[in-house]
């Protein structure tokens, strides 16, 4: 929820003129339209292909064919055309849904790589999931809403996607950072701004709505900016891990929202005095967890190379990431650079470590090398220097996650702008 600060005066300086702080208004709510949207990586279940998203492009390469793919956009429906804010596989592969700031949701059939639907929402869509049965896409806006959409098979195998999208559980007036479902289905976890994640029933018949809370998990002393189910064997529900503006790592029981253990990032890694967060150190803006629990990846805003996104390839345990942003008003460029690079290495059972950690892998050692480089960078050799690509990234990410405070003038004014834009 937007907060307002009065702004008064103490008489000692001259007001501006009311058309002069009209006009500044309006110049700051068009650079707002252009707010940095960092580049997001997806992989496939089975690492038979990758999706980059920068700004409003989608770049697909096919792992096992070592080639590009076009996309086929929906006939019917709108393209991308604002920044894309969520991108994710379904667990089986055989779908992937993008979303973003120009209120679509986009849901691809990765066989043909056609678009099978296009839903428009009626607000910026901040999240996507597609459920562990590929049954359901569901969506959240920034409002806080969840929507969801019901996927479907004729006799024919012919996917039918349902025509409306139904909300089904919000949280009302704060902006959702993450959405998931949780690996046996029973549940639909939400994360927001104001530091809570919600565990919510997924009922049999969740197009009638979602109204059964499950448990808070409360704790975080800052926005949630992740999390990541993991199910250990031997264990029936699993846990949930979250990572914070706080700059920590907590473990949960999701199921009673019992904290069960927190893991001090910036502490562990020896950041004693950082500039971007009010405590001090770093925030976490992403993580991703094998569906073990036995890897646990973490991104703070730190060292150069600063990865926007990760996942993890769990057939290959190769740990992908990228780096980059549309919308950087640090650079003169009309590109979207980004830095593709690929971890491996990983030991599942700590009784197989050999004595060797996870490696970076060479650009040429990468699966798909320059080619692929290539088609998700922009190019196989990237132009800036990667130090300055990084600095301009965290710098406008740390703007980007800053929870704004808006004056009296510049709400009524953001407020009339948006009712403006609505009636053309």
């Amino acid at each position: 929820m937007e907060e307002t600060t009065e702004i008064v005066s103490d008489g000692g300086d001259e007001a501006a003129p009311a058309a002069d702080v009209e006009n500044g208004l309006i110049e700051e709510e068009k650079n707002m339209d252009g707010e940095v949207a960092p580049a997001l990586i997806s992989i496939h279940p089975f690492e038979k292909s990758v999706v980059v998203a920068v700004g409003s492009e989608l770049r697909l390469f096919n792992l096992e064919g070592n080639c590009s793919v076009s996309l086929i956009d929906d006939p019917s429906g709108p393209s991308h055309s604002d920044a894309i804010r969520s991108i994710n596989f379904g667990p089986s592969g055989k779908f992937l849904a993008s979303a973003g700031d120009d209120k679509l949701v986009k849901i691809w059939e990765t066989s043909s790589w056609h678009c099978i639907r296009t839903v428009s929402a009626d607000k910026r869509v901040s999240a996507v999931a597609i459920s562990h049965s590929g049954q359901y896409v569901a969506f959240a806006d920034k409002f806080g809403v969840v929507w969801l959409v019901g996927l479907d098979e004729d006799d024919a195998k012919q996917t039918k996607v349902d025509k409306k999208a139904v909300p089904i559980l919000g949280h009302y007036c704060s902006i959702i950072t993450r959405l998931e479902f949780s690996p046996d289905e029973r549940f639909i976890a939400s994360a927001n701004r104001d530091f809570k994640i919600r565990i919510t029933v997924f009922p049999k018949q969740p197009l009638k709505g979602a109204h059964e809370i499950q448990s808070f998990c409360l704790g975080h002393k800052d926005f949630v900016s992740c999390f990541a189910f993991a199910c250990p064997p031997g264990c029936a529900h699993g846990f949930l891990f979250s990572g914070s503006g706080d700059s920590t790592v907590r473990l949960w029981d999701f199921i009673s929202g019992l904290l069960l253990a927190t893991c001090e990032v910036g502490a562990k890694v020896g950041l004693l005095q950082y500039n971007g967060t009010e405590d001090g150190y770093p925030p976490v803006t992403d993580l991703c967890v094998s569906s073990d629990g036995s890897i646990i990846a973490v991104v703070t805003l730190e060292d150069n190379y600063f990865p926007t996104s990760m996942v993890l390839s769990f057939s290959k345990q190769r740990l992908w990431m990228v780096m980059g942003a549309s919308n950087l008003p640090t650079l003169s460029t009309t590109q979207l650079p980004t830095r593709i690079r690929v971890m491996s290495g990983f030991h599942k059972d700590p009784s197989d470590y050999n004595g060797h950690d996870p490696i970076t892998l060479e650009d040429n050692e990468i699966p798909g090398g320059k080619k692929l480089l290539s088609e998700l960078q922009g190019s196989s050799d990237v132009t800036m220097e990667e130090a300055a690509l990084a600095a301009a990234v965290k710098s406008s990410m740390r703007n980007m996650l800053i929870k704004k405070e808006y004056a009296l003038e510049r709400r009524e004014m953001r407020k009339r702008n948006r009712n403006d834009r609505k009636r053309r």
